[in-house]
């Protein structure tokens, strides 16, 4: 174990499953709904109220921040009834003793309604939408159980969450297809009023092979150029996307926002409904389960030694490839999960998306420059627009 690395910097975060990977929709490119196969023998993906509450009193155990924050993920969390994140917050009222309490909820915004919208209001809940750009990038892909559109019924959704004034960000996943409308797509989101963005590039394998949507890796390069172009032009500031913010923490030498452009990783897992507990959420696979909270405490699974060695290899098993590159210090290899293809000198290990990161890295350095002697004088890096306007 090396001395020098400390993945846990960071505040100890597992996300939970409550319905582990049950959803309503069917997206063609899901990676999650496989994760049922892992249960064959189980019946009913639900989380009981017991463990929910031993994962509650364990994870403000495990925290050493002031603030703590839940995060409820899917599968499709609104399938869960509302009941039971009730019992959550009554759960959190017990354990967390007076300590500031964050919760944040991934949703597809199907079954969104006034009756949730006034819970996550009432209960500061920062809802994350999933939705793929406009109508013809979202329902690509995004379909119902009967392959129908979605579209509409996820804006309904949106619609609502603007009427009871709930916090939301957007996450958008890119592929084969959407990513030829990169500023339609950008602007569809600041036109709903999303002011927090997240872009999810999507890289699977079908029987060892990419999978037919998974978005260009040159393509990928320009996707994130031409709205960083605008954005950096006109939207600094006002609108945060996660992927410039991390690209500029990375530029000054602070920690990322996102884990995937983190130097090391293993800091976040993942609780399924029955307690398993994995290394991530990229990763539920037989081989990377750290154990069961019913038979070891998350703090015990999470600083184990095979979750540091986990966040360990995300460095060590760099191609030398990467290792050289000059902007290693940006991307670091990004997930592991994409590094499926090899180096021109054929060492494995290299990240399927690598020509479209160096490419973005390599257009946006001068301007991140420019943002980080910003920063570094005590002024906003927002001063850009108006040097580039000029």
């Amino acid at each position: 174990m090396h001395a020098t690395y400390a993945p846990f910097a960071r505040p100890l975060y597992v996300m939970l499953k409550p319905i582990g990977a049950v959803c309503n929709l069917r997206c063609a490119y899901c990676y999650y709904l496989e994760k049922k196969g892992l249960y064959p023998d189980v019946n009913r993906f639900t989380m009981s109220d017991e463990l929910l509450e031993q994962f509650v009193k364990e994870y403000f155990e495990s925290q050493t921040s002031p603030a703590v924050n839940f995060t409820w993920h899917g599968g499709e969390t609104l399938m869960r009834n509302l009941s039971f994140y009730e019992k959550a917050l009554h759960y959190q009222r017990i354990y967390g003793r007076g300590r500031q309490v964050e919760n944040s909820i991934q949703t597809n915004g199907v079954l969104l309604d006034d009756r949730w919208c006034r819970f996550f209001k009432e209960n500061n809940f920062l809802v994350g939408i999933s939705i793929d750009g406009p109508q013809h990038c979202h329902d690509k892909y995004r379909r119902d159980v009967n392959k129908g559109p979605t579209f509409y019924k996820v804006m309904k959704g949106v619609e609502l969450l603007k009427k009871h004034e709930v916090d939301f960000n957007v996450m958008g996943v890119v592929n084969d297809y959407n990513v030829d409308y990169p500023l339609e797509f950008y602007r569809f989101f600041k036109s709903i009023g999303a002011q927090f963005i997240q872009f999810s590039p999507i890289v699977e394998r079908i029987d060892g092979k990419p999978a037919p949507w998974n978005v260009p890796a040159g393509k990928w390069g320009d996707f994130l150029i031409a709205i960083f172009d605008e954005w950096v032009r006109n939207d600094v500031g006002t609108y945060y996307v996660q992927y410039f913010d991390s690209t500029l923490a990375n530029w000054v030498g602070e920690k990322p926002g996102v884990c995937t452009l983190s130097k090391y990783c293993g800091h976040a897992g993942v609780m399924e409904f029955n307690g398993d507990v994995y290394s991530c959420d990229h990763f539920v696979y037989p081989a990377y389960k750290l154990g069961n909270i019913r038979q070891q405490s998350l703090t015990e699974m999470m600083y184990s030694e095979k979750q540091q060695q986990f966040g360990l290899d995300k460095y060590e098993k760099l191609p030398q490839q990467c290792k050289n590159c000059d902007v290693l210090f940006a991307c670091h290899g990004e997930c592991p999960k994409n590094r499926i293809i090899s180096t021109k000198d054929g060492e494995p290990g290299l990240n399927y998306l690598c020509e479209g990161y160096y490419k973005f890295y390599t257009h946006v350095a001068p301007y991140m420059d420019y943002m980080k002697k910003e920063l570094l004088n005590k002024r906003p890096p927002a001063n850009i627009m108006e040097y580039l306007n000029q």
